[in-house]
């Protein structure tokens, strides 16, 4: 019998990325009662980022605990954005809002570390954002509040975005 060599695992000629931080925000565990007792089933949030200002999230849900992480995770990488930092913090304040999720945004000086929330945090750490400060409002489901995050998050500009938008020069915005 024939072998085609060409369709081997291709995995050690493929380059992998850098190694990216894998965070879990949420595991739920949910149950229905059918005729021969209770199934379970687990959905688990996850963010995934490289800690160099790409960050993405993603939900997974499966019949057991590890196959959920392991979707989840997927999910998280098809969902990378890159995010506009300026040193270890963020550009400016900012309100990032999801459903009835709002998370407040605000760069801290260096050495002030991560002040936020659990789902905030992960989010946080896995983009590389080493000093802020946040606040989640009204709600806090973990689901809202991560999605608030990544909308306050990828709705920030540095001073060169907005020059272009606008068509001058970035040292004529101080003005």
């Amino acid at each position: 019998m024939a072998y085609n060599n060409d369709r081997r695992d291709n995995r050690r000629g493929r380059e992998e990325g850098p190694e990216l931080i894998e965070k879990v925000v949420s595991l739920n565990r949910v149950s229905k009662t059918v005729k021969g007792g209770r199934v379970m089933k687990f959905s688990a949030l996850m963010v995934v980022g490289d800690g160099k200002g790409k960050v993405g999230y993603g939900m997974g849900k499966a019949g057991e605990v590890s196959e959920a992480i392991r979707k989840g995770i997927e999910d998280a990488k098809k969902n990378m954005h890159t995010i506009t930092l300026s040193g270890t913090t963020i550009p400016h304040e900012v309100l990032g809002a999801f459903g009835a999720g709002r998370v407040l945004m605000k760069p801290a000086a260096p050495g002030t570390g991560i002040i936020a929330g659990g789902a905030v945090r992960a989010v946080m750490e896995a983009a590389g954002i080493k000093d802020i400060r946040a606040k989640s409002l009204r709600s806090n489901n973990p689901n809202n509040v991560v999605s608030a995050t990544m909308e306050g998050l990828l709705s920030l500009r540095d001073a060169a975005e907005v020059a272009a938008v606008r068509g001058k020069a970035a040292d004529e915005l101080k003005a």
